[in-house]
């Protein structure tokens, strides 16, 4: 059995699809992040950073129990413990690697940002939303020129489709027209047909 700490946004919807997509028996541990749930000390325990998403797998490695914080982080570690969805071949591997990280490092911050800036801030700044924007089309146009051709970001479908279909997800909040990036838009449909896929995004969390 897993704990799985979350709240429903794109980082906390990353680990609800893994664990549907690799059938892994789950609870939820709702952490309402709007009330400071993720200051508390019992949740800092797990994850320092105070962010969703956390696990603690209580049939960790060795047979003990492990708590692992920060979602590509999780996903990797998932992806060892099942064999599913993270190659064991090198290059393969590498391959979701890199698109792993293009959403831990760029996808999901940059688009956070625009978020906050687009939506969330108290005062509106020209040159945040500006910013982040503009930011948020060129990575979408990475992703629409990765896509060309291909079903999933690096190869077979993997942990990386499993990070960035989530944020995606948020593109009207983003100031993004998915017919504007066809390819994407094609990505979409498909993974969002998956039963995995549509179990986890349905999940009600309150707390």
């Amino acid at each position: 059995m897993i704990d799985l700490y979350y709240w429903g946004t794109p980082n906390g919807h990353k680990i609800s699809i893994a664990l549907e997509e690799m059938g892994l028996d789950y609870q939820i541990f709702p952490i309402n992040i709007l009330k400071d749930d993720q200051f508390q000390p019992e949740f800092l325990k797990i994850s320092p950073n105070n962010k969703i998403p956390a696990i603690v797998d209580r049939d960790g490695p060795r047979g003990e129990s492990i708590s692992i914080f920060e979602s590509g982080a999780i996903l990797q570690y998932l992806g060892r413990k099942t064999g599913l969805f993270y190659p064991s071949d090198e290059v393969e591997r590498v391959e979701v690697e890199q698109w792993l990280m293009w959403q831990m490092g760029g996808f999901g911050p940059m688009l956070g940002q625009n978020h906050h800036f687009g939506r969330f801030a108290p005062e509106r700044i020209a040159y945040a939303t500006e910013r982040y924007v503009k930011e948020t089309k060129r990575l979408y146009q990475v992703l629409n020129t990765q896509l060309t051709g291909r079903k999933y970001v690096a190869g077979e479908y993997s942990i990386a489709d499993m990070a960035i279909l989530p944020w995606i997800l948020r593109h009207e909040w983003q100031q993004i027209d998915l017919a504007d990036y066809p390819h994407v838009e094609d990505y979409v449909t498909r993974l969002t047909a998956r039963p995995a896929v549509q179990r986890a995004l349905s999940i009600q969390v309150s707390a």
